[in-house]
């Protein structure tokens, strides 16, 4: 009797898992070795496929890199939507615990943080993006409605301005720039700072 042919090996542009295993293969990378290891070639490498494998998914580098941040602000959406649905704090409690899940994002996904603002990216248009990170701000925007900032400016202005400062302080935290001006061992009260300077003092 003969022996059965072995199966043929799979044709990669009809594996429907391979799109999320690159993406996978992407988000494991930058959290392990940073933005700068994030080339489709060791991307390939690390999902087992040829080094043109990814373009029959992802045309471009920016697509693919632009999949990958993606996942990072859903997981970052996630983190806000748990901090903010269904709360019965009031509105300054609500954005105090946004910019501390924000501030711990940036903290622990120091990688994906980076990607996820890189302006190659968001001005792409790729995959999304901006659709995907906008309603973040959105929220945000709402949040500082409802306190109703003492300085009579737009929400929006407002908004912009503390998450501006919320991401400075991430980067210049993770960088140790802000332990070694101010001999802060602790980020949260720059956060209460922040949150002071933009919202006036808590209770006002």
């Amino acid at each position: 009797m003969s022996e059965r042919a072995p199966a043929p090996a799979p044709d990669p542009a009809q594996d429907p898992g391979l799109r999320t295993r690159l993406v996978e293969v992407g988000i494991e990378l930058v959290t392990a070795e940073g933005v700068q290891a994030l080339s489709l070639r060791e991307i390939a490498r690390r999902a087992g496929v040829s080094h043109g494998a990814p373009r029959r998914y992802f045309p471009t580098h920016l697509d693919l890199l632009s999949a990958i941040a993606r996942r990072g602000f859903a997981a970052l959406g996630a983190q806000v939507a748990d901090a903010v649905d269904g709360s019965q704090a009031g509105p300054r409690a609500q954005l105090t615990e946004l910019g501390r899940r924000y501030l711990d994002f940036a903290r622990d996904n120091p990688g994906m943080y980076e990607l996820m603002f890189r302006h190659d990216l968001l001005e792409s248009h790729r995959l999304g993006l901006r659709e995907t990170s906008m309603p973040l701000f959105r929220v945000l925007i709402d949040l500082v409605t409802r306190v109703r900032p003492p300085s009579g400016r737009e929400p929006q202005a407002v908004a912009g301005a503390l998450w501006a400062n919320l991401h400075g302080i991430a980067q210049l935290w993770g960088w140790g720039s802000l332990q070694l001006a101010t001999g802060a061992d602790d980020i949260e009260p720059l956060l209460h700072a922040a949150l002071d300077a933009h919202l006036g003092p808590e209770g006002r």
